[in-house]
């Protein structure tokens, strides 16, 4: 009986997953990445049995990407994605690890974490807009910034997100 409802219901959520994606052109815009190193540690009562860990963030350094070109006090880069890194963040000493375990806790060694996040800042109706992206887009806007070449950006599901860029031809 309720099988005949889902051919229905499917080309329903189809139809709203389609119509929720827009595209718009810019002209303006920038993207970014900020990459980042980040010291963890993680502690539990038994590391390697327990399935949700307690973390803890210690020291981390940044540095803001800007459509590709080398960032002031660049020291790491570009690598084989064409970004550039700051200088490793100190590596948490063993009494900074001893000082935030709880009672009956262990300590794991500490771990350097990458971290990449990108946005696409793009002016459309002199609104300016910032959302956050991938790589793909990133490197779109690497290539196309220097000639300042128009770009069709897909926004993702309501509009919280640019999933792709490509080139307009003039």
């Amino acid at each position: 009986m309720q099988m005949r409802f889902l051919p229905s219901i499917i080309t329903a959520l189809t139809a709203l997953t389609l119509t929720s994606c827009s595209t718009t052109t810019a002209e303006q815009y920038e993207a970014t990445a900020l990459t980042s190193y980040t010291w963890l540690v993680l502690y539990a009562n038994n590391l390697t049995s327990q399935p949700q860990p307690r973390i803890e963030t210690f020291a981390n350094t940044s540095m803001l990407n800007r459509n590709g070109f080398k960032p002031p006090g660049a020291v790491v880069g570009p690598d084989e994605r064409g970004l550039w890194w700051p200088t490793l963040p100190p590596r948490p000493g063993v009494d900074e690890v001893e000082q935030r375990k709880k009672t009956q806790e262990e300590a794991g060694k500490p771990e350097l974490v990458k971290n990449v996040k990108y946005k696409l800042t793009y002016e459309v109706v002199n609104t300016q807009n910032t959302l956050p992206t991938n790589y793909e887009v990133y490197r779109q806007v690497v290539k196309a910034y220097p000639q300042r070449t128009p770009l069709e950006l897909t926004l993702g599901v309501n509009d919280n997100s640019v999933e792709k860029a490509e080139p307009v031809s003039k």
